[in-house]
């Protein structure tokens, strides 16, 4: 796992630098209303409904989380691989000689990518003028940089989006939509911030490998029983989730700002992608929750404005 993701990404992106408005005003979502908790409802809606009766245990969770935590080794095995023409693909994207016509090759060797190639320069977030039907022109589109971002977003979707046991198969769908908007957020924010957008990419995927972990954990501990409701417990959750992707991304020998940003993200003296990353996920938690027809997140995203509101409307679910 570890050698391929290095192959995958390739060395380490030098950070951009921090232009003087990002530190003196730094970007970032408006606060939520005083009663909603963000994170909170977000980890509501995985856990499926508040039934108390026959919960899971929830220290025997918390200590098992804390355990894979000291080993990412071993949480890095509850997560699977990814298609081999990825890593092939990205090898090809950090060569200036690989020609338009071999990328379009490699794509096309596999079906579901030209899918997913021709579904995302159809989105909103490209606003192409007519619909683009062949790889040639969705490849144009895109440039080398929104296809590295895109490779990215496919191969953590194998990482994510889909999974084994009864209560991270409920939830792999809203973690992917959650990850994947969170990474296209996180990239469009990250020039505000003086960060990498593509390092923002990574990190935006990233931070919910762990949570798949955990869910991965809930399954094998709990069996057929309902996660916990209790507030402290999400929380805890939610931070044990975070902490095993920043570990896994260390061990997977991401940029080093990825595994930094993951841990920092929402904190004051946070980096210019930790900056990125926090706004990219708490505007992608917003988005899925609208989506879902959450009032009060609807209430929220009315108040956003600027920067802000425009990522958030980028973020707005796509006909393929």
């Amino acid at each position: 796992m570890k050698s391929w993701l290095a192959r995958l990404f390739g060395s380490p992106v030098q950070p951009a630098p921090t232009p003087p408005s990002a530190i003196s005003a730094p970007t970032g979502v408006v606060n939520p209303p005083p009663s909603f908790d963000l994170d909170l409802v977000f980890y509501r809606s995985l856990a499926g409904g508040s039934t108390h009766a026959g919960e899971m245990p929830e220290q025997l969770i918390l200590d098992e989380l804390a355990r894979l935590a000291r080993q990412p080794e071993a949480a890095a095995e509850l997560v699977p691989r990814v298609p081999a023409v990825i890593p092939q693909l990205l090898r090809s994207l950090r060569s200036d000689a690989t020609s338009a016509g071999e990328l379009a090759r490699q794509v096309t060797q596999d079906v579901s990518l030209v899918a997913e190639v021709i579904r995302e320069v159809n989105s909103p977030y490209y606003r192409a003028t007519a619909r683009i039907a062949n790889i040639e022109g969705a490849l144009m589109l895109l440039g080398q940089n929104g296809l590295r971002m895109l490779l990215a977003r496919v191969a953590f979707r194998p990482l994510i989006g889909s999974q084994s046991g009864r209560l991270a198969r409920q939830a792999a769908p809203l973690v992917w939509s959650q990850s994947e908007k969170c990474a296209m957020a996180a990239s469009m924010a990250a020039p505000a911030c003086g960060a990498d957008p593509f390092e923002a990419t990574l990190a935006g995927l990233m931070r919910s490998v762990g949570l798949v972990v955990a869910l991965r954990l809930a399954d094998q501990l709990g069996g057929a029983a309902p996660l916990p409701q209790s507030d402290d417990f999400a929380h805890a959750l939610l931070d044990s989730a975070r902490r095993l992707s920043a570990g896994i991304a260390g061990l997977w020998e991401f940029p080093p700002g990825v595994a930094q940003a993951i841990l920092q993200a929402g904190q004051i003296e946070a980096t210019p992608l930790a900056q990125a990353l926090h706004e990219g996920d708490r505007l992608a938690k917003l988005r899925v929750l609208c989506d879902a027809g959450n009032a009060a997140a609807a209430q929220w995203a009315a108040s956003l404005s600027g920067p802000q509101a425009a990522i958030f409307e980028k973020l707005r679910p796509h006909q393929a």
